[in-house]
């Protein structure tokens, strides 16, 4: 078996949510917790962070493994979805699973597997478990996949778990309003273990659920919108942040976008919390892990420059909370022209999203290479509907192309609306 025909299996044989969104959505743990019993919960062999959240789990998850990196943690990091390779989800102190150990995995493991027909984010949730025990891991961060509650990483018992904020998003599997989802991501909080939760959003309803839920597990919580971790922050043009803060006075941050802001707040309240419990966390280690996030672990898609002259900018927020920062910032940063190339999966609030668009930008509609982007010219139907003027093209490199042709030095281009469209951007250029 080939890697590619290894991938190529999981991707067919377990249902794969960012191809079929709700058809690959399974509800329970006992599938996971089988495939748990039968690698010997190779989980407890490590300390664990769990991250959970609306938005800002990729950063916040990343930005914590640059800072344990650094300090000499051998750190292993589980996130999704994958923008370019299957093996982003699955590294160790930045480095990705070898091609030949999910091979492997495959190949052995499938007799036992194959008849419990699990999916395949519980499959690649085994896969790393039982990959950062074979590897002696010291920590591992966890990014939940979906909810918390009910999401496959919810069998470990970390050492401090993280809400980073609540949103609108899957509302089919989480509920329809905001306290219903915050009770799903709340799932996460785990008895007497502390809890950090990034922001409420000024909502008090969702802010009485994290603290009844972490009053009836004991569990400490700390809501980092009511700290002074970060006493001020200023966004640069060209990317990053300067922050001045209360645990290490200035600190440079490179991840550039206006959101970035609140999770830079979750993530040195997360730090403190972590430097309480017993972790060794120089403010040195802290400074090199937030000003090298993307060296360290391979982050990309965060607000990330592409080329300058003209400016191309992706970003894979793609929720109306997402798209709110995506757009004050697109205002904020100097251009003379703004284009955007834009497609989104059918199961996303995609009319109130066109609503928060800019009007005078040229649009160049597409859609992704996965089963559950709205087909190009229905998106194009609806933006245009709202205003929205632009052109459609069949795939995200054709309109990456004709927008490159199309702009002047002084332009920016930016690409998003999906993660799936920054995904294809990216496999295309690099």
């Amino acid at each position: 078996m080939t890697f590619s025909e290894a991938t190529e299996y999981l991707y067919t044989s377990a249902p794969l949510f960012q191809n079929i969104g709700a058809g690959a959505y399974k509800e329970g743990l006992s599938t996971t917790k089988a495939l748990d019993a039968h690698f010997g919960h190779p989980h407890q062999s490590y300390q664990t962070i769990h991250v959970a959240g609306t938005n800002g789990k990729g950063s916040v998850s990343h930005t914590l493994a640059a800072c344990l990196q650094a300090v000499g943690y051998r750190v292993g990091l589980f996130t999704s979805p994958h923008l370019v390779d299957f093996r982003e989800r699955i590294r160790i102190n930045g480095q990705m699973i070898p091609q030949q150990r999910v091979i492997q995995f495959i190949e052995t493991e499938r007799e036992f597997f194959e008849p419990l027909h699990p999916s395949f984010f519980e499959l690649t949730t085994a896969l790393a478990f039982l990959y950062f025990q074979e590897e002696k891991v010291d920590v591992a961060v966890i990014e939940v996949g979906l909810g918390g509650r009910l999401d496959c990483t919810n069998i470990i018992r970390p050492d401090l778990s993280i809400i980073t904020n609540i949103s609108f998003d899957h509302i089919q599997f989480l509920g329809d309003t905001l306290p219903k989802i915050a009770a799903e991501k709340a799932g996460i909080i785990k008895p007497d273990i502390p809890v950090v939760i990034g922001e409420t959003g000024g909502n008090p309803e969702v802010r009485q659920v994290f603290l009844e839920k972490a009053k009836t597990q004991h569990s400490p919580i700390i809501f980092a919108d009511e700290s002074d971790a970060v006493l001020s922050a200023n966004c640069h043009d060209t990317g990053g942040y300067s922050y001045s803060t209360s645990l290490l006075g200035n600190l440079e941050g490179e991840l550039g976008g206006y959101c970035q802001e609140k999770n830079t707040s979750t993530i040195l309240v997360a730090l403190s919390e972590l430097r309480k419990s017993g972790y060794s966390l120089s403010d040195e280690a802290i400074r090199i892990g937030f000003s090298s996030v993307s060296r360290l672990t391979g982050l990309m898609g965060r607000w990330q420059t592409i080329r300058n002259k003209p400016r191309v900018i992706c970003d894979t927020g793609h929720n109306v909370g997402g798209i709110q920062y995506i757009v004050r910032q697109l205002a904020a940063t100097p251009h003379q022209v703004l284009h955007i190339i834009i497609g989104m999966v059918s199961d996303k609030d995609i009319h109130t999203v066109l609503t928060l668009l800019p009007r005078e930008a040229k649009y160049y509609f597409t859609q992704a290479s996965v089963k559950r982007s709205i087909p190009v010219d229905e998106l194009s139907t609806m933006a245009k509907n709202e205003g929205l003027k632009g052109t459609s093209y069949p795939n995200v490199e054709k309109a990456y192309a004709e927008a490159l042709e199309k702009a002047q030095e002084d332009d920016i281009i930016f690409v998003g609306g999906s993660s799936f469209v920054v995904s294809d951007l990216l496999t295309c250029i690099l």
